[in-house]
């Protein structure tokens, strides 16, 4: 519904505390989701996706990605919703012809091989060829009605350059790193333009209704400390300094998580994120000793641990929750995401040893 200035009305947040937590503001509980809530493990999740036929025709269509972006909200009491879509829809978008191979994972017909291709590469529309996304964005933040905020979400342009470059996933990434060090001007030109893609990309999710947005640096942590820095963090950066940070009277935080990134924490903060994510490989009482108050931190349970007997997962929750401490300044959230068979009631047991054990550091 619109007003008469053509200005979508939309219903008061009743659950704010993930948002009220990464801008470091008091809490009656720590706030939790899950990295792929919405997927694999869920059986409703499975029959939706049939109904789409495959992966990249659930993430077009936006009623099925804003049924799948809630199926876990129905089951658990998460704290927000994260929209349904991958990290690779900007490569996609771009016209490198995305598909996906059964048991390979994504892979690219056109890949990145010179800077010829870099100088084909122009900044997607975010209401053109990324509508869908936007209209999935629009569709979930209705159908949410106020329950939790939502969150946004893009591949960082390293991470995305990976894929674009190696063809697909990789292991080693060799393709990537001889370019990097064979012909580093080509490999900037491309994470230049990739940086302004996820700029506009992440602003449009947030016009369309993202109370939150999140950067997702998978690989960032399979470079060295000083090319990291300089391939992926510095690119990052220049992210941050170019996102809407207020919409709707809110101010709109925004969340850092680089996969292997922990000797990197003190670099990530400074970026001037609300938040930095953790993976399960450092000690969340370390990572606050190290960044203090400048940022909240996210995380950090290893996935793996909801294979766990119940009473073994809650003693994880509870041993994290100490390591953190009192005061606000934490999502709960696993280290990544979610493996996709987990037994779906271990996931409700971690959602909810969270929230009740978390209330006495909230006095």
């Amino acid at each position: 519904m619109a007003d008469s200035s053509g200005t979508v009305e939309r219903p008061a947040l009743k659950n704010d505390r993930y948002l009220r937590a990464l801008l470091k503001q008091p809490v009656d509980m720590t706030p939790v989701w899950m990295m792929r809530q919405a997927g694999r493990y869920l059986p409703e999740y499975k029959a939706t996706r049939a109904e789409a036929g495959d992966f990249m025709s659930l993430c077009k269509n936006a009623e099925l990605a804003c049924e799948v972006t809630l199926q876990p909200l129905r089951r658990f009491p998460l704290d927000a919703a994260i929209l349904f879509s991958d990290i690779l829809t900007i490569p996609d978008a771009m016209g490198l012809g995305l598909y996906f191979e059964t048991g390979e994972g994504p892979r690219f017909k056109n890949p990145i091989e010179s800077k010829a291709d870099v100088d084909k590469l122009g900044v997607p529309d975010p209401e053109g060829e990324l509508q869908y996304v936007m209209n999935a964005v629009r569709t979930i933040r209705r159908e949410l009605k106020g329950d939790v905020p939502l969150i946004g979400f893009s591949g960082s342009p390293w991470t995305l350059a990976t894929y674009m470059v190696e063809g697909g996933s990789s292991k080693a990434f060799t393709k990537i790193k001889k370019m990097a060090f064979s012909d580093p001007q080509t490999l900037h030109a491309l994470l230049s333009v990739l940086a302004d893609s996820v700029t506009s990309y992440l602003n449009a999710q947030i016009a369309a209704g993202a109370q939150s947005v999140m950067i997702f640096d998978t690989w960032g942590g399979v470079l060295s400390p000083r090319d990291y820095k300089e391939f992926s963090l510095q690119y990052m950066h220049k992210i941050v300094d170019g996102l809407t940070r207020e919409s709707e009277g809110r101010k709109i935080p925004v969340t850092l998580f680089t996969k292997n990134g922990g000797m990197w924490l003190e670099a990530i903060a400074a970026t001037g994120c609300d938040a930095v994510g953790l993976d399960w490989t450092i000690d969340i009482a370390d990572a606050k000793a190290r960044v203090g108050d400048k940022v909240a931190l996210q995380g950090n349970m290893d996935p793996s641990m909801l294979y766990a007997q119940p009473a073994r997962i809650e003693q994880e929750v509870a041993d994290i929750l100490a390591g953190f401490g009192e005061g606000t300044g934490h999502v709960f959230n696993l280290g990544h995401g979610i493996h996709l068979d987990v037994p779906p009631e271990h996931a409700g047991v971690f959602v909810e040893a969270v929230h009740r054990l978390s209330k006495p550091y909230h006095k």
